[in-house]
């Protein structure tokens, strides 16, 4: 395996870094409104887009509530999708079984591969979320989540049209 060809043809480099702070506020949140922690569901942090990684990568800290949730079985066609527990248990479903992902696991699934994740534990968890290249999934689950908080409900032609449309394809 090679290096890349170059992305980047200064001479100098250039100041480009871009620092976000732990304590930033979260940028999207999925669930109810509340300030109980024993109802939080998840706040989502994105820490990368593609947009601001040029299309690289887009890195986002999950952080979930007590309450159960998270992704049902599917798999992506054009991007990768990386998992790493920062703390708590996180159940990752790598397609063949479910496993619980403790702090420092990980589960790498490349395009095509059938994966999801639940925090169904009791207690709050975080993960990193990785997608490589940086597709544009911040709109994706800001769409589920508006879908969530309106209380709207969609037909199957419609949930079909929102998956197609963010390379979204449910398992089963």
């Amino acid at each position: 395996m090679s290096y890349p060809d170059a992305r980047y043809f200064g001479d100098k480099g250039e100041v480009s870094g871009r620092f976000r702070p732990a304590d930033a506020p979260h940028d999207l949140r999925l669930g109810p409104a509340t300030d109980d922690p024993a109802q939080r569901r998840t706040h989502v942090h994105y820490l990368a887009t593609g947009d601001t990684t040029g299309g690289a990568f887009g890195l986002y800290r999950w952080e979930m509530g007590p309450r159960p949730g998270g992704a049902d079985p599917h798999f992506h066609r054009t991007m990768t999708e990386s998992f790493y527990v920062l703390d708590g248990t996180v159940r990752l479903y790598d397609g063949d079984r479910w496993r619980d992902g403790k702090q420092g696991d990980f589960l790498f699934v490349p395009e095509g591969g059938i994966h999801a994740f639940r925090n169904e534990s009791g207690e709050p968890a975080t993960m990193l979320i990785l997608f490589t290249p940086g597709a544009p999934r911040e709109s994706y689950f800001e769409e589920l989540a508006e879908i969530a908080t309106s209380g709207r409900q969609l037909s199957e032609e419609e949930w079909a049209e929102l998956f197609l449309r963010h390379d979204q394809y449910v398992v089963g």
